[in-house]
C-alpha cells in the first residue's frame, strides 16, 4: 500500500516542489496589478541568494521577476515577488533544507532589510523594546510595506497571541520568519512562532516569547 513519500527522500522532495510551484500559480492568478510590495523585500532576496549561492544565483532571481533594476522604495506587482521567491527557493533548498526553511529564511531577511529602513526606524522607536507593542505596530506597518491584505493581533495570554492575515500571498513559513524577526529585535527572548494555512491567503499565527 502507497503511504506517500518519505520524509527527505528524493520522491518526497519532488511532490514538494511540485505542491509549491502549485501554490504560485494558483497565488499568481489571485492578485490584481493593485497588489504590490516594496523593492526592499525583492532587494532582500537577492541579497540572501548572493550571500548563499552566489552573484549569479541572485542574477536567476532578478530574471525570474522580470526586473532589471530596484527601488528599495517603490511598490512593484506582487506576482513577480512570488516569481522571484519561488526562484530563491528552488536555489536554498538544498542547502537550507527544504521549502519550508528557505521561505523562513527570506521571511527574516524581509524584516532585517524593513527595520533598517526609514519605515522600520520608525517602527523600532514607537515599538520600544515591548514585544506586545511591536506586534500591535505591525499591524500599520503591513501596509505601509505592501499594498494588499488585512492583519490583526488577538491576544491570548500576557507572552502570547494570535496575529491573523487575510489575503496574503505569501506563505506561512515565510511570515512565521518575518513575526520571529521582529519580536527578537525587541528583545523578545524563547520566541515561538507556528503558523497555520487556513486558505490559499489566509493564515493565522501563535506567536509566544
Amino acid at each position: 500500500m502507497d503511504r506517500g513519500p518519505v520524509e527527505g527522500s528524493s520522491r518526497a522532495a519532488g511532490r514538494a516542489d511540485e505542491s509549491a510551484a502549485w501554490h504560485l500559480t494558483e497565488r499568481c492568478l489571485a492578485a490584481t496589478p493593485e497588489d504590490g510590495a516594496r523593492g526592499m523585500f525583492f532587494q532582500g532576496v537577492v541579497g540572501v541568494v548572493n550571500f548563499l549561492q552566489g552573484e549569479a544565483a541572485g542574477a536567476r532571481c532578478l530574471a525570474a521577476s522580470g526586473l532589471q533594476e530596484l527601488n528599495t522604495a517603490e511598490l512593484y506587482p506582487v506576482t513577480r515577488f512570488l516569481e522571484m521567491s519561488a526562484e530563491a527557493t528552488r536555489l536554498l533548498r538544498p542547502q537550507l533544507g527544504d521549502w519550508a526553511q528557505s521561505l523562513r529564511y527570506i521571511g527574516t531577511q524581509a524584516t532585517v532589510d524593513f527595520l533598517s529602513s526609514m519605515f522600520g526606524r520608525d517602527l523600532m522607536q514607537a515599538a520600544g523594546r515591548n514585544p506586545r507593542k511591536m506586534l500591535h505596530h505591525m499591524i500599520e506597518n503591513y501596509r505601509v510595506a505592501v499594498s494588499y491584505g488585512e492583519r490583526s493581533v488577538l491576544w491570548t495570554g500576557d507572552n502570547s497571541a494570535r496575529f491573523v492575515m487575510r489575503r496574503d500571498f505569501m506563505p506561512a513559513p515565510y511570515h512565521e520568519g518575518v513575526l520571529q524577526a521582529a519580536l527578537e529585535a525587541v528583545g523578545a527572548q524563547d520566541v515561538q512562532v507556528h503558523g497555520r494555512q487556513l486558505s490559499l491567503l489566509d493564515t493565522e499565527y501563535d506567536v509566544s516569547w
